[in-house]
């Protein structure tokens, strides 16, 4: 009997031996709280200004310094010699308003206090104006503005330099009348002359004429 019961025990170990047992690791927290989020896409704007990277002209202006939609510091008008200029303009029209007049007027005053300095004038147009009826549009722009300062103020001819941006710098969306409208500008800026070319002339942007 009693080798009867030894039998049966071992025969009872061999076939618990015999079985396997599968483990299932737990879940780990990331899979637990796992939520199917839709993506997010942020636009970088790694000095702080407000203007997208992609978008920002200038980038790492000085501190506290207002910038304007190119992420480039805004001059006031009235310190030192830089100076910046904007003329907007109806759609297809060249002609300059009374109000842009007398800010140019400013210019050239500048520019008749610091007898060195140079005058760089971006044309620009809104995608509305981007066909052959409007092809001359942004030197007609452009010209308008030189020719101010040279038949009314007598600046010489050497310290205006023209740009043709065409409809490729926007600063507003094309897409609304309104945002057309700031599209259809002239941009000036006056500062000292040197080598260096306008940002939008060195990325091909703007073509000089």
């Amino acid at each position: 009997m009693k080798l009867y019961s030894v039998l049966l025990l071992t025969a009872s170990i061999s076939l618990l031996g015999c079985q396997t047992t599968e483990i299932i690791p737990p879940k780990t927290a990331a899979e637990v709280n796992y939520v199917d989020m839709p993506t997010l896409l942020i636009s970088l704007d790694s000095d702080g200004d407000g203007v997208p990277d992609e978008s920002d002209e200038c980038p790492n202006p000085p501190e506290n310094v207002v910038v304007d939609g190119r992420g480039c510091p805004l001059t006031t008008i009235g310190t030192g010699l830089q100076m910046e200029y904007r003329a907007f303009f109806a759609k297809g029209s060249s002609e300059l308003t009374s109000k842009y007049q007398v800010e140019l007027d400013k210019v050239a005053a500048r520019m008749k206090e610091y007898d060195t300095a140079i005058f760089k004038i971006e044309a620009h147009i809104s995608e509305d104006e981007i066909n052959r009826e409007f092809s001359s549009l942004p030197k007609n722009r452009a010209l308008i503005i030189k020719n101010y300062l040279l038949l009314k103020h007598g600046i010489e001819s050497k310290r205006l330099m023209t740009l043709n941006c065409d409809a490729k710098a926007p600063i507003a969306p094309n897409d609304t009348e309104e945002g057309r409208s700031f599209n259809r500008r002239v941009y000036g800026l006056l500062t000292e002359p040197d080598n260096d070319y306008p940002i939008n002339l060195k990325a091909g942007i703007c073509l000089e004429f």
